[in-house]
């Protein structure tokens, strides 16, 4: 078969092309076609993985493990190459995040200054835990290292919105803002 990939070279368990585009996301068209632009785009470019990789992330919104195969068998590259850089930086994703994104600091001043009390109330608001999404995709809570705002410890992001200071009672109107986003559209 012409587009069966051997899985000792690249990863993939025999998977073809064929095969692999029925798999959601890749069964979505646009995202497809997406995803072949970002690809076309960046394809012969020196050290275009990064970039390609990153455009993916910044226009689909993660790059799952079938888009990962997707690229791995486009770009004649080993799957676990992707996969490498992928579970390297912290930025990218696997997983789809929900439309706002709030991330608690791990760094030494803010863990000291209480971020674990800060997820537990904002786990018990939104039942969920961290590194989940809530199920109507509207929050997701994310852990992440030193924001670089030790002065302002504990510090919680939201979006591109730093907060600063935080304490647990401040939580709850802090989700009560994001949320109330959805009713005022």
């Amino acid at each position: 078969m012409k587009d069966q990939v051997s899985e000792n070279i690249y990863g993939l368990s025999g998977q073809s092309m064929h095969e692999l585009i029925h798999q959601f996301p890749l069964d979505q068209t646009k995202i497809r076609e997406k995803i072949d632009e970002i690809l076309q785009e960046y394809k012969y470019v020196p050290g275009g993985l990064m970039v390609i990789l990153n455009e993916i992330q910044s226009q689909i919104g993660y790059i799952s493990q079938p888009i990962q195969e997707y690229v791995s068998l486009v770009l004649n590259t080993p799957v676990s190459a992707i996969a490498g850089v992928v579970s390297f930086y912290s930025f990218f994703t696997t997983e789809p995040r929900g439309d706002h994104t709030v991330k608690f600091c791990m760094g030494t001043a803010c863990y000291v200054g209480g971020t674990q009390q800060l997820i537990r109330k904002a786990e018990q608001i939104l039942n969920i835990q961290s590194g989940e999404t809530t199920p109507d995709n509207r929050i997701t809570l994310e852990v992440c290292r030193c924001v670089g705002a030790c002065s302002q410890a504990p510090v919680v992001v939201v979006d591109e919105q730093m907060y600063g200071r935080l304490r647990p009672s401040k939580i709850p109107p802090l989700i009560r803002d994001i949320l109330r986003k959805y009713e005022d559209s």
